[in-house]
């Protein structure tokens, strides 16, 4: 499949009038697919692989924010340090220390997100709530941390029909975030709330996401 370009544009039409950011997850599709929705006026693409990210970072063009969604290990930071705009996976510690190394390294400030693991499955990474709590207020409260921008929270709600289940879980997201920006008066800049894709990204709307990972509505299923 094409890009659809139709569904692109009512799709952001309809998030920019939320104040809603839509990342055009773009993993495994050819950069003639991306260059066709920077052409329409899009800048903001997601990729899961580091090795995919840096073979279209070289070819396309360089105003692109490139937004790393992927689990991502610490070995590879550094490779994608110089030029990504945001990175939704930090699931550790560890994980936002290797960034604030790396980012002091290239002189510049990392924007993350903290990854947290609200779905029912087992498989996909994240903190759990009170690490989650923990680790934004060592970022908050020890003031080490001067090369990454903490800009919030991701999650990924379950993969289930249940939509009063994928609705809680979006709900107890929401309301970490209001707590850890409650809790510290330097969190200012903490206002993402990356939570919604294809199939369920306008119920996280209605509780409350501020960015959106839409991939197959823009591009068609995963390439193989």
């Amino acid at each position: 499949m094409a890009v659809d370009l139709l569904a692109y544009q009512q799709l952001k039409s309809a998030l920019d009038a939320k104040g809603v950011t839509l990342i055009a997850v773009s993993k495994t599709k050819p950069v003639e697919d991306l260059q066709v929705l920077y052409d329409a006026g899009h800048r903001d693409f997601g990729e899961n692989y580091v090795q995919e990210l840096l073979q279209k970072q070289t070819v396309l063009p360089k105003d692109i924010r490139w937004h790393f969604i992927g689990h991502l290990q610490s070995n590879k930071v550094k490779m994608i340090a110089p030029f990504v705009h945001m990175i939704h996976g930090v699931d550790s510690i560890k994980l936002l220390e290797v960034i604030d190394k790396e980012g002091r390294k290239v002189d510049r400030t990392i924007n993350s997100l903290l990854q947290v693991h609200i779905a029912s499955e087992e498989t996909k990474f994240g903190l759990d709530l009170q690490e989650a709590q923990e680790a934004a207020s060592s970022y908050f409260l020890e003031n080490k941390f001067n090369h990454v921008e903490l800009c919030g929270l991701m999650g990924m709600a379950s993969f289930s029909d249940d939509q009063q289940l994928v609705e809680s879980e979006f709900q107890s997201l929401k309301q970490l975030f209001d707590e850890i920006k409650s809790a510290h008066k330097n969190a200012a800049h903490f206002n993402i709330l990356s939570m919604g894709m294809s199939g369920d990204y306008m119920l996280a709307i209605n509780n409350g996401s501020t960015m959106v990972r839409i991939g197959s509505m823009l591009f068609g299923s995963r390439n193989k």
